[in-house]
């Protein structure tokens, strides 16, 4: 079996599953197998279950449990709240707004609606990776139906000004989207402070199952299901519904929201402390995304001469686990597009590391990363 790292400061790709989270998703496994839809006691006490995690889901996010459907995850919840919102708004107007620096999940949706005739007004943003609510405003038309703006970037950690664009999309009768896989559990998320009208969770972000995940559906929003074939969760997303990951996503966001307070200063802390090292230890290294107003776990640096590639396998043999940006495109010979989006040249996108922290990290695992990272970047560099 491999070793696992004896460092792991990838947690913006993925979370181990808390011992609380896998105790209840096993009792599920072992103890309750009905299916929920089914009206005897087996398939009642399924259903109770279920309906207990909805309950906990929407209150993390400050939400009602019958707005929340699950999902199998981040993907699944922003192709639905997209391609649902759209095709079922489509006689009210042509127009979406999206920015430069979504996730896939997002951007490849925008693609596919271009070519469906929809017209796509892509929104740059700044040098540290936020966007301008008057550019923001100023990009709506009269026909415009759905705009999508992520709460917190996945790669650089950028928090966006979402509660003001909310208040724009709310007074001009636009929908608003936000993909908040990255900030729930990791900062304040409410959905009415936020005035968004669809939000999405995913579970492994946060110590949980991965498969899972959620859609925040604001009541009264049109949306048409992706997929056909049964009345479960509303008929919004059909099929047997996967019982034990949807108990531990309840179990995870529980957790995460009850902690979230402490555990954000904690690692904000570290975090800093990180950035700090880094900065003074290494020669031309760059941070990127906002100084401030960024997610209290991630760490986003570039290295002139380096490449990220060569500096992710040099630290993994030395048993640290970090990523050069998304997990969805690694292994993509490609600078990030987000990146490119803040105005960072090509060949120092390419020496880029996202290092994310998370409930394992230390201050002895901080200066043990800066010490490892400073080394094999002097060798890198005097080669």
């Amino acid at each position: 079996m491999e070793q696992m790292p004896a460092i792991y400061l990838d947690h913006a790709a993925t979370t181990p599953v808390r011992p609380e989270v896998a105790a209840v998703m096993m009792g599920v496994l072992t103890e309750s197998f009905g299916n929920p839809s089914s009206t005897h006691q087996f398939g009642r006490k399924v259903r109770k279950l279920m309906e207990e995690a909805r309950q906990k889901t929407a209150g993390a996010i400050g939400a009602a449990a019958r707005e929340i459907v699950f999902t199998s995850g981040g993907t699944e919840s922003n192709n639905l709240a997209v391609l649902g919102t759209v095709r079922a708004n489509r006689d009210k107007g042509r127009h979406l707004v999206t920015t430069a620096v979504e996730h896939h999940a997002v951007l490849d949706v925008f693609r596919q609606l271009a070519t469906e005739g929809f017209e796509v007004t892509v929104l740059p943003v700044d040098e540290y990776g936020r966007v301008s609510v008057d550019q923001f405003r100023n990009a709506l038309r009269e026909d415009t139906i759905l705009a999508s703006v992520m709460h917190a970037n996945n790669e650089i950690g950028t928090v966006n000004p979402l509660a003001g664009i909310g208040k724009i999309c709310r007074e001009r009768g636009v929908l608003l989207h936000t993909d908040a896989v990255q900030s729930v559990g990791k900062i304040p998320v409410n959905v009415e402070e936020l005035q968004v009208d669809l939000l999405t969770v995913s579970g492994h972000k946060i110590y949980g199952p991965k498969g899972t995940g959620a859609l925040y559906i604001r009541r009264g929003t049109a949306i048409d299901p992706l997929m056909r074939g049964g009345s479960q969760e509303k008929a919004i997303r059909p099929g047997t519904e996967n019982v034990a990951g949807i108990v531990g996503l309840g179990k995870a966001i529980e957790l995460a929201a009850g902690e979230s307070a402490h555990e954000s200063i904690r690692l904000a802390r570290l975090r800093d402390k990180l950035i700090r090292n880094v900065l003074t230890s290494v020669p031309d290294a760059r941070l990127n995304g906002h100084p401030t107003e960024r997610l209290p776990h991630n760490v986003n640096v570039s290295f002139a001469g380096v490449e990220g590639e060569t500096l992710i396998q040099g630290l993994d043999a030395r048993g640290i686990a970090i990523s050069a940006g998304s997990a969805c495109t690694s292994g993509a010979l490609e600078p990030s597009h987000v990146l490119l989006s803040l105005g960072v040249e090509r060949s120092l996108a390419l020496g880029t590391l996202r290092i994310s922290l998370g409930r394992s990290t230390t201050d002895e695992d901080i200066d043990v990363v800066t010490e490892e990272l400073k080394q094999i970047i002097q060798q890198l560099r005097s080669i």
